[in-house]
């Protein structure tokens, strides 16, 4: 990736989670963990920056602080080769631990139910992840076309689905803070739910990130990232 020819149209940060209740070993923090090298091998789609890859706590809100400081890294503008918010796109990645396919999620409500404590130990019972936005019953979807991501990434062979319910634990918790945090800024949200290895290997799930990372690229090329406006148990 020589410094020629056209700046980045757009750069997509991800994020992973580590271990949490049942899942040992989860596998978005080995995705995360081997994006770079692997996109580095595989070469970057056109008119795409890979940015941070950051694995968080599987943990609510204990892991705030932590979770807004690898949000507004994309804002501050450390890296100047980057493009700056507007064209920044935060892909958060989750494993859904009963799942036979990958999973695109549209939307998170801001109710934070766990079925079981987090990593930091926290269990709320309808909880509003962010009490100033509205009520329990809240939701906020992302923008991005995901019936047509969906679409396109299922006529490339991969077992993939658009869900409209991200569960009330971790994932739907960081989602919802992640698109409040899009509106915001300026900035882009998606999660993305994906099975173990054992039912989805490392190798496909590997090749499905890095397809899912050149559709961005290219919806954000065809129409253009700025106009835009975006509101990265079983789940977490």
């Amino acid at each position: 990736m020589g410094s020629e020819g056209p700046a980045p149209s757009v750069t997509v940060n991800v994020t992973g989670f580590k271990k949490f209740h049942g899942v040992a070993e989860n596998p978005t923090e080995t995705i995360v963990r081997n994006l770079k090298e692997y996109m580095k091998k595989k070469g970057l789609p056109k008119g795409l920056a890979l940015g941070s890859c950051n694995v968080l706590e599987a943990a609510g809100h204990g892991a705030v602080v932590s979770l807004y400081q690898t949000l507004q890294s994309a804002i501050a503008g450390n890296d100047s080769e980057l493009p700056n918010s507007g064209n920044v796109i935060w892909l958060h990645l989750g494993v859904n631990s009963g799942a036979t396919r990958f999973a695109i999620e549209n939307q998170a409500v801001n109710e934070a139910t766990f079925l079981c404590p987090d990593e930091m130990g926290w269990k709320p019972q309808k909880v509003r992840i962010i009490p100033t936005d509205g009520e329990i019953s809240r939701t906020r979807k992302t923008t991005l076309p995901v019936k047509e991501i969906t679409s396109t990434l299922a006529k490339k062979g991969y077992d993939v689905m658009t869900s409209n319910d991200a569960d009330r634990f971790v994932c739907n918790y960081v989602y919802y803070h992640s698109l409040w945090f899009a509106e915001q800024n300026q900035t882009k949200s998606l999660f993305v739910h994906v099975p173990l290895f054992s039912t989805i290997n490392k190798e496909t799930q590997m090749q499905f990130v890095a397809s899912l990372l050149e559709e961005l690229a290219s919806f954000c090329s065809t129409l253009g990232c700025n106009s835009l406006d975006l509101s990265c148990p079983v789940f977490v």
